[in-house]
C-alpha cells in the first residue's frame, strides 16, 4: 500500500465514519422523538451532536473497519458501521467528560470550545451519559449478527471503559497529578485509560467479522503496542506540538504536573519508546497477509501524526 493508497483509505473511512455517526444520531432523534418537542431535550441533542460530530481523526473507528478487513477481506463496512460508532460514541464521551471542572477542567477539545464551554456543566455531563448508553443499543441492534456475537461485542467495550479499561485509567491519572509514579505504573495508567478502548476497536471489528482466537490473539497484541504508542506520542506532542496544531492546549500535562513519559524517560527515550511499540505492533501481524496493511500503515500513522 502506497502512501497515496493509505491516505484515501484513511481518507474514505474517515469520511465513513463520520456519515455513519450522523446518521444514527439523526436515527435516534426521529425514532424517539428526541429534540422534536421539547427544548431541553433538543439542547441535549445539540450538545450530543456537537461533541461527536465537531470533527477528529477517527482512529478507533478506522480500527474497527481495518481490523474486520485483516480476518475476513470480504466482510462489506455495512456489517462494521454499527460497531464502529458504538466505539466512537464510547469516545466522544469520554472526552466531554474528561474535559468537565472536576476532571482535566479544559476549554478547548478539537479546536473548539469543550462541550461544557459551549453548553453549560449540566448538559454535558447528561451528553456523556446519554452517548454512552446509545453505544450499547447500537451492539444490541447490530444488524445480521447472532446473540452470541453481539453479546461478545458489548461485553468487550463495557470491559474497555469501565474500571478494568478507561474509567480505571481515568482514576489513576486524577489521582497520580503532582505525585510520583514509575514508568511501570504510568504504563498501566495508559493501558487502561488509552489502551483498553483501542484494544476493544480492534478486537471488536474482528469479532464482528467473525475472527477465530488465533486472530483475535494476534490482534490483541498488536493494538496493546499500538494503544500505548498511541499515549506515549500524545504525551510527546504535548512537549512538542503548538495549541493550534493540536486542537488543545499544548503544555497541559506540565501545566498540571501530570507523570509523562517525556517527563519520566526524557523527550529522546520517549521517541525510542514509540518506535519499538511500532516494531512490536507491526511483528504481531506477522500471520496476515495484505489484507492486515492499512493495520500496518496505521501503526506507522499513530507514532508519526503531528496532533
Amino acid at each position: 500500500m502506497s502512501d497515496a493508497s493509505f491516505e484515501d483509505y484513511l481518507e474514505h473511512a474517515r469520511q465513513r465514519a463520520d456519515r455513519v455517526l450522523a446518521e444514527l444520531l439523526d436515527g435516534a432523534e426521529s425514532e424517539f422523538g428526541l429534540g422534536l418537542a421539547e427544548p431541553h431535550l433538543e439542547r441535549l441533542t445539540e450538545a450530543m451532536r456537537y461533541s461527536l460530530l465537531v470533527g477528529g481523526k477517527r482512529i478507533r473507528p478506522v480500527l474497527v473497519y481495518a481490523a474486520g478487513q485483516a480476518v475476513n477481506p470480504g466482510v462489506t463496512a455495512d456489517q462494521l458501521d454499527h460497531v464502529a460508532a458504538a466505539v466512537e460514541y464510547i469516545h466522544a464521551y469520554s472526552l466531554i467528560h474528561d474535559d468537565l471542572p472536576a476532571m482535566d477542567n479544559d476549554d478547548l477539545r478539537r479546536g473548539q470550545p469543550t462541550c461544557h464551554r459551549a453548553f453549560d456543566e449540566p448538559t454535558a455531563i447528561l451528553a456523556g451519559d446519554a452517548l454512552q448508553s446509545r453505544a450499547f443499543e447500537l451492539l444490541c441492534d447490530l444488524p445480521g449478527a447472532s446473540p452470541e456475537v453481539r453479546l461478545a461485542l458489548v461485553r468487550t467495550l463495557a470491559a474497555a471503559a469501565g474500571p478494568r479499561g478507561m474509567v480505571g485509567g481515568q482514576a489513576i491519572d486524577l489521582g497520580s497529578a503532582r505525585q510520583q509514579i514509575d514508568i511501570d505504573q504510568l504504563e498501566q495508567m495508559h493501558r487502561l485509560k488509552t489502551g483498553a478502548l483501542i484494544r476493544a476497536a480492534v478486537r471488536m471489528g474482528a469479532l464482528a467479522a467473525g475472527g477465530d482466537a488465533d486472530e483475535l490473539a494476534a490482534l490483541d497484541r498488536y493494538a496493546t503496542a499500538i494503544g500505548l504508542a498511541f499515549q506515549v506520542q500524545d504525551d510527546i506532542l504535548d512537549v512538542t506540538g503548538e495549541t493550534a496544531t493540536l486542537g488543545k492546549q499544548s503544555g497541559a500535562d506540565a501545566a498540571r504536573a501530570k507523570p509523562t513519559y517525556p517527563a519520566l524517560l526524557g523527550l529522546a527515550e520517549a521517541q525510542a519508546e514509540a518506535g519499538r511499540l511500532y516494531e512490536e505492533a507491526v511483528a504481531a501481524l506477522a500471520q496476515f497477509s495484505g489484507s492486515a496493511e492499512p493495520l500496518r500503515r496505521l501503526a506507522a500513522f499513530i507514532i508519526d501524526r503531528t496532533h
